[in-house]
C-alpha cells in the first residue's frame, strides 16, 4: 500500500500538539471493516455481496448511520483518504476489532490499490482508542476549545467537561446519520471561531467529516470513532 513509516502513537499526538500550536489545520482518519466495505461496492466485490455482510444489514437497520449502497459517500470516503494528512490503518493479523479478517487489512489493501489511494502518512487505525486512556493527550487539550460531533453531542460535552479539567466544549452537533453531513459540515465552518479542535464520532461519515473540517476551517479535526465510548465506560461498545 505505501512504503511511508507508520507513525507511533507518541509521533501522532506530536503532531495534533504542533498543529495546535501553530494553529494549522490536521486532519486524522481512520479505516476499518465498515469503511473498507463502503469503498468496496461495485469496485472490488460486487454490490450484492457487500450488502449480504452483517455490518452492511445492520447499517441497513439504522445502526451505523448510513445506508448501502451509498456510491456518493463511499466516492467521498476515497477522496478524503487521499487527502488526509493521517491516516490510520490496520495492521495485518489485527485482533483489536471484531470483525473476520478478510474485512480488514487484506481489503483494506484491495481498496486502496483500486482508488490508488497512498496516504500522506499512516498510523494504527485505534490510535483513537489509544489517545482517548492518555493522560498526555488530554494534557494537550488542556486549555483548547472543543467542537463535539456525536450522536449524543450534548451527553458528550458533559461527560469531557466532568471528566478533565480545563476542557471547555463550545460547539455540538448531535449528528446521527449520512443525511447530516453536509448540515454538520455548515456548522462547523461558519463556527470555526468557536473551537480549536474537533472530535468527530459518527462512523464511516466522520472520514468525510473529519478531513473536509480541518481542509475548510483551518481546525484540527480528528475521527475520534469509539473513543468516546470508551472514555464513558471503558470499553468500545
Amino acid at each position: 500500500m505505501t512504503g511511508r513509516p507508520q507513525l507511533t502513537q507518541a509521533q501522532v499526538l506530536q503532531r495534533i500538539a504542533h498543529a495546535l500550536k501553530t494553529k494549522t489545520p490536521l486532519s486524522l482518519v481512520r479505516v476499518g471493516d465498515g469503511e473498507n466495505l463502503v469503498l468496496a461496492q461495485q469496485t472490488v466485490w460486487p454490490l450484492d455481496v457487500v450488502l449480504k455482510e452483517p455490518w452492511a444489514v445492520k447499517a441497513n437497520e439504522g445502526k451505523k448511520g448510513l445506508r448501502l449502497p451509498n456510491l456518493p459517500l463511499r466516492d467521498a470516503v476515497a477522496e478524503s483518504l487521499r487527502k488526509a494528512d493521517i491516516v490510520g490503518i490496520l495492521p495485518f493479523g489485527d485482533k483489536t476489532i471484531h470483525a473476520p479478517d478478510y474485512l480488514k487489512r487484506p481489503l483494506t489493501e484491495r481498496v486502496f490499490r483500486h482508488f490508488r489511494i497512498e496516504p500522506k502518512a499512516v498510523c494504527h487505525a485505534c490510535v483513537n482508542r489509544m489517545l482517548a486512556t492518555d493522560p498526555m493527550f488530554w494534557k494537550t487539550l488542556a486549555g483548547k476549545r472543543l467542537a463535539i460531533v456525536t450522536r449524543h453531542a450534548d451527553s458528550a460535552k458533559r461527560l469531557i467537561e466532568d471528566r478533565f479539567r480545563g476542557l471547555r466544549v463550545t460547539l455540538v452537533y448531535p449528528f446521527g446519520d449520512y443525511s447530516q453531513m453536509e448540515p454538520a459540515l455548515k456548522t462547523l465552518t461558519e463556527g470555526r471561531n468557536l473551537y480549536d479542535i474537533a472530535l468527530i464520532s459518527c462512523g464511516v461519515n466522520a472520514v468525510v467529516l473529519a478531513q473536509r473540517t480541518a481542509e475548510q476551517t483551518g481546525k484540527v479535526a480528528l475521527d475520534f470513532g469509539k473513543a468516546l465510548h470508551i472514555i464513558a465506560k471503558g470499553r468500545p461498545n
